[in-house]
């Protein structure tokens, strides 16, 4: 690991400077393009959507219901990924369009868009893989790093994985509730109570809609459309999953702990970002679909830049890795995958 102090020494402020300048390029270069793209990802989404939701109304016909579970699943997966996911950063409030504004903007999840964007947005982007700091490094359930106390219950963290995956949107539902940081006195039970309302509300709605609405109103083809309904979000769980344990967790991934962030300067800044993620190589389908988290070091350096970019912004990025000797953690998805496997297994045991 390199600590901050080396870094400072080393790089001065060059790095935060060079990394602040792409920036600066990027939102003076942002506008017309930039619009035009994610209301098209935003149209297309919507017509996959009702595509899908039509299908599956008839959905008594087998051909009917792959086809409309097929388009749901994209639709869902689009949805969280390049549109929820990126809207609640941020990334397109400069366009003005309260439609598609982080402060409006409330997504296919069960998880409120407030309590998501406290706990992701502010926790853990701002203390990225600082242990007892960011609660996304292993989101309170896994030890993913040897500077995290292990404890018996991380024998069992590989079967947590498995039952996590498919029921992540549940998962992260429950985290973003911050139950631990009641237990710790960190968070008043009164605020417990007013995020379980919220939380309750939201999942009644997102019930209500996947497994009572729409399979009502499909008369007939109401099981089969009430399954097309949960394959659609059991696949999408199983997708965002993938993505961002593979973009936080393989095994090169770095962490910190509070000393090394003592005194941190922007450079700093940048270079645990840069550290604590992995980029996830692939097309632009699979860019978009993976919400361009397989560019997941460009956006931990700029999260609040338009996620179109993020493939333009990854060669100088890595360009000033290499310039600076600074490891820059990248492959297939089936490499990081096993990676983060691995990862989970090695710290599943004591010791560092």
């Amino acid at each position: 690991m390199t600590h901050p102090a080396a870094i400072e020494t080393a790089l001065g402020k060059e790095l935060g400077e060079e990394l602040d300048r792409i920036r600066a390029d990027i939102i003076a270069a942002r506008g017309t393009d930039d619009a035009r793209y994610i209301r098209t990802v935003i149209a297309t989404q919507r017509s996959l959507e009702a595509g899908g939701r039509a299908a599956l109304a008839v959905s008594l016909f087998p051909p009917a219901w792959a086809a409309g579970t097929a388009m749901l699943s994209v639709a869902k997966i689009l949805e969280n990924m390049e549109l929820g996911h990126n809207i609640l950063h941020g990334q397109w409030d400069w366009m003005g369009d309260p439609a598609i504004h982080s402060a409006t903007w409330e997504w296919d999840f069960l998880t409120p868009a407030e309590a998501w964007k406290h706990t992701h947005n502010h926790l853990h982007h701002t203390w990225t893989n600082v242990v007892d700091r960011d609660r996304d490094l292993g989101y309170v359930v896994f030890r993913m790093s040897g500077d995290q106390r292990w404890r018996p219950r991380h024998l069992a963290q590989p079967l947590y994985n498995f039952v996590l995956a498919p029921l992540f949107e549940w998962g992260i539902a429950l985290y973003d509730l911050e139950p631990d940081a009641v237990a710790a006195g960190r968070k008043s039970w009164r605020s417990l109570a007013a995020d379980l309302t919220g939380f309750l509300t939201k999942a009644t709605r997102q019930l209500a809609k996947d497994y009572v609405l729409f399979p009502l109103l499909a008369g007939p083809s109401a099981l089969p459309c009430l399954l097309g309904n949960l394959t659609a979000n059991t696949v999408r769980n199983l997708w965002s999953h993938t993505i961002i344990f593979c973009g936080h967790f393989p095994g090169d991934v770095q962490t910190f702990t509070e000393e090394h962030i003592d005194g941190e300067t922007r450079g700093q800044w940048y270079l645990r970002q840069i550290q604590g993620s992995a980029n996830i190589e692939g097309g632009p389908l699979f860019h978009v679909l993976s919400g361009n988290l397989g560019h997941q070091i460009e956006h931990h350096a700029f999260p609040d830049l338009p996620s179109n970019r993020y493939a333009e912004i990854a060669p100088r990025v890595r360009e000033l890795c290499e310039k600076y000797g600074i490891p820059y953690v990248t492959g297939p998805l089936w490499r990081q995958y096993g990676s983060t496997w691995g990862r989970i297994l090695r710290f599943a045991v004591p010791g560092k």
